[in-house]
């Protein structure tokens, strides 16, 4: 009887909504750390000064992280809004889209690009799409809609950022580019297909968390 009890003032605890809150900041902060990327990608070097800015973005990636973390550790008479093994792995996967996002940024100024190339714009676009369908998802856990639609089109971008991905790298062998440039780029195209595979990534958790709820 006493087990009975427990159970019952657990399940009545209050829902913690500063982790909803989190993960729609988190959401924002990750789809304006793509849009920065695409602007910097299509406008190097004149708009160098983005990578500053994404910069930025990045740490406050960490602090959200930091903070759902503490939240989902915490016992404050709140009870996560769902499992918080579950949360972990979202904030964490999230944090993961905008430190590959990051570090295509610092690709650029390590490996001294001089000029941007049209199929790393194609992709930083794609990775823009892909976040967009992943702020809406996020939204999504609070109000109880229906996400699937959007974790459809994250899965369609990422096929499309390999595709993507693969014709740039295979271009970057078929010109008799000079050998460190294809290196440069190389390394710029990896991360930034890191970055949208990084999308699917949360899409598979937010499945998972959707699945749950729905039982």
């Amino acid at each position: 009887m006493a087990g009975y009890v427990r159970a019952v003032g657990l399940f009545r605890k209050e829902i913690d909504t500063q982790v909803l809150d989190l993960f729609e900041e988190s959401g924002r902060n990750i789809q304006r750390s793509a849009l920065l990327l695409r602007d910097l990608l299509a406008e190097y070097p004149e708009r160098a000064d983005l990578a500053r800015e994404l910069y930025l973005c990045e740490q406050e990636g960490d602090r959200i992280t930091h903070d759902v973390i503490h939240r989902l550790s915490r016992r404050n008479g709140l009870r996560p809004p769902f499992d918080a093994s579950d949360g972990y792995a979202l904030a964490t996967a999230l944090d993961d889209v905008i430190d590959l996002a990051e570090q295509t940024g610092d690709w650029l100024g390590l490996h001294a690009v001089e000029a941007p190339m049209e199929q790393s714009v194609q992709l930083a676009q794609v990775l823009v799409n892909a976040t967009e369908h992943l702020a809406g998802a996020l939204r999504s856990l609070r109000t109880g809609a229906d996400m699937s639609s959007d974790l459809v089109d994250i899965h369609r971008l990422e096929n499309e950022g390999d595709r993507l991905h693969r014709d740039a790298v295979a271009s970057l062998f078929a010109d008799g580019i000079d050998p460190m440039v294809v290196i440069r780029w190389k390394d710029i195209f990896e991360s930034l297909e890191g970055a949208v595979d990084a999308c699917e990534t949360v899409a598979h958790i937010l499945e998972g968390i959707a699945l749950k709820q729905d039982r």
